[in-house]
């Protein structure tokens, strides 16, 4: 669980509202293990996700993963820190299809303003969807 006071933990525990993109990704968060820095959320890969040869479509895959990635930090931040995405590659392995969605992500290295993070995506059977990483920025607010 997250033991923090950031803004991520307040959205957890529903003492702040949800972004929209978690509302349309129907993102849940499942666990965070603060030893190993790793979190483990869930998503639903919709109908209106489809591309016309009737898949997820590959940029709905992206969004998922980054939506895996940065709550990862997210659990770290503490009151005040916030921490865009700066860059993000993602490696499709198989096509998805409608249904649920579980990304793993995790922290591969934090410094002062700097945050290096890795994940994948498996559909409900287990099978890898995506992999991918990222980079982020954590600010502080005024």
């Amino acid at each position: 669980m997250i033991q923090n006071e950031g803004f991520f933990a307040k959205i957890v525990t529903g003492e702040l509202p949800e972004a929209p993109i978690t509302k349309l990704l129907g993102w849940k968060f499942l666990d965070f293990d603060a030893e190993q820095q790793v979190i483990k959320v869930e998503m639903q890969a919709r109908p209106e996700f489809l591309n016309p040869a009737g898949l997820i479509h590959g940029g709905m895959l992206a969004a998922m993963l980054d939506e895996t990635l940065s709550p990862a930090l997210a659990t770290t931040l503490g009151p005040g820190e916030f921490a865009p995405t700066l860059e993000i590659k993602v490696n499709f392995v198989l096509p998805a299809k409608v249904g649920r969605v579980l990304g793993t992500g995790r922290i591969v290295s934090r410094g002062r303003s700097i945050c290096f993070m890795e994940g994948q995506l498996r559909d409900e059977h287990g099978t890898l969807l995506a992999t991918g990483s990222a980079t982020s920025k954590i600010g502080r607010g005024r």
